[in-house]
């Protein structure tokens, strides 16, 4: 057996199968490009799902850790802090959304940046209830779950879910829900189902994740502000994917021109080391008391020092530029191959800045949709050399988050290779239904 085997093989052996992977076993990455176990190539599409954003190992932020690695790697910021921490959250202060003063909390992961968050708003508001939406994904951890808008495989055989948490469609005209169904709904919502002096928060991502990189128009936000405001609910802005340069802005919300009160982020923010973060109004984030947030691991030194070397790098590099030149070039790609005859079962291409997806339908007349073929892309992909992933609450969704670093030759064999892939899993569902 090839090394690759051999890992597969042991992981079956000794780690749990809840923990879904792919065939793919990494040895060496490098900005847009990995290597795996048998020596493969693979130029990488999936970014350690928008955590790579700065590219594998970028310099500046390998270099920061490796000095930081010099001095100390661990205290707990709760036993001994240090100055980096307090100077990413001075640069996160002023790098969100909103004309108003603000505070940050760094932990470890998006689900505890979810989690946070909420507890921040029930403590301020007093209250309890959470709005999420449809197709939503916000973590895999209990109150993670509850807001996660979509079954399988994310809250599939676990149970009751806390209660007072409830989901408002999400606007997808692509599916026939306009913004202004939406908006119907919620409203309907807060009359007939759940007292607004009960609610807590709303949490939205501006582009979803998991559900299929639906985008929540700038009119959406726009009118969710509102109606917080009006009802004095806390707005939380899921950053986790859309955050730190993916859509062309350092956070996909300043798209709409309104802040949320609080934001949550992870992935991209420290280049590949965990960390995640919660900014927002300062009344907000001090409504905790004094030990109620945080961990142990919370804020850990040497991923702050990759985190305050990642917005170094996305400011002197212009990445959120890059982003922009990166998305635009895959969706005229894909625009020109869902165009041409016989690509029909593409029905649909969405995104902003360089977090781009596709939709594979069975017809366009229908949208019905084709998560068969969804897969075959993804396979034939993988097998020519290209990683890419499945979205989506019907699995038939390809995303594409390439580095925002990727080098402009690399990503023009990406998208030979995307092309052909694609053509050549429509040819062969053609040729099968012909038989």
């Amino acid at each position: 057996m090839n090394s690759s085997q051999t890992l597969k093989a042991r992981r079956e052996a000794a780690v749990a199968t809840g923990v879904a992977t792919r065939g793919i076993y990494a040895v060496r990455a490098d900005n847009a490009e990995l290597w795996d176990a048998d020596g493969k190539r693979y130029i990488d599409f999936a970014a350690g799902i928008a955590v790579n954003n700065t590219g594998h190992r970028h310099p500046r932020v390998m270099a920061a850790v490796a000095a930081q690695s010099e001095s100390f790697t661990h205290t707990c910021f709760h036993v001994a802090p240090y100055e980096s921490y307090i100077a990413l959250a001075e640069r996160l202060n002023d790098a969100t959304p909103g004309d108003f003063a603000k505070k940050t909390m760094l932990v470890t992961t998006g689900a505890e940046a979810v989690e946070n968050a909420v507890k921040m708003a029930r403590a301020h508001t007093g209250r309890s209830g959470v709005i999420a939406f449809s197709g939503a994904f916000h973590g895999r951890t209990l109150m993670g779950m509850a807001l996660c808008g979509k079954v399988n495989p994310y809250k599939k055989a676990f149970g009751a879910m806390p209660p007072e948490v409830v989901h408002v469609p999400f606007p997808n005209e692509f599916h026939g829900i306009t913004v202004q169904d939406s908006l119907n709904v919620l409203e309907n919502m807060l009359r007939s189902s759940i007292d607004p002096e009960r609610v807590a928060a709303m949490i939205i991502e501006p582009v979803q994740g998991e559900g299929g990189f639906n985008i929540a128009q700038p009119e959406f936000l726009r009118a969710l502000r509102n109606i917080c405001d009006e009802h004095g609910i806390v707005l939380i802005a899921d950053e986790v994917q859309t955050g730190i340069a993916r859509t062309g802005k350092l956070f996909a919300f300043e798209h709409a021109g309104v802040a949320a009160d609080l934001v949550t982020m992870a992935k991209g923010l420290a280049g590949g080391f965990p960390l995640s973060a919660v900014t927002g109004r300062a009344e907000i984030v001090d409504a905790a008391p004094a030990g109620g947030i945080g961990g142990t691991y919370a804020g850990n030194p040497l991923a702050v020092a990759a985190a305050n070397a990642v917005l170094e790098v996305i400011e002197e590099e212009d990445l959120c530029a890059r982003a922009d030149d990166i998305g635009d070039a895959i969706k005229a790609r894909l625009n020109d191959i869902a165009s041409r005859q016989g690509m029909e079962p593409i029905g649909d291409v969405r995104g902003v800045g360089a977090m781009i997806a596709f939709e594979m339908v069975t017809d366009r007349a229908t949208n019905a949709p084709d998560p068969a073929l969804t897969q075959a892309i993804i396979a034939e992909a993988e097998a020519r050399g290209l990683i890419i992933l499945p979205c989506g609450t019907r699995a038939n969704a390809v995303r594409l988050l390439p580095p925002l670093t990727t080098p402009a030759p690399i990503l023009a064999e990406a998208l030979d290779v995307l092309e052909a892939s694609i053509e050549a899993a429509v040819n062969a569902q053609a040729a099968i239904a012909a038989e």
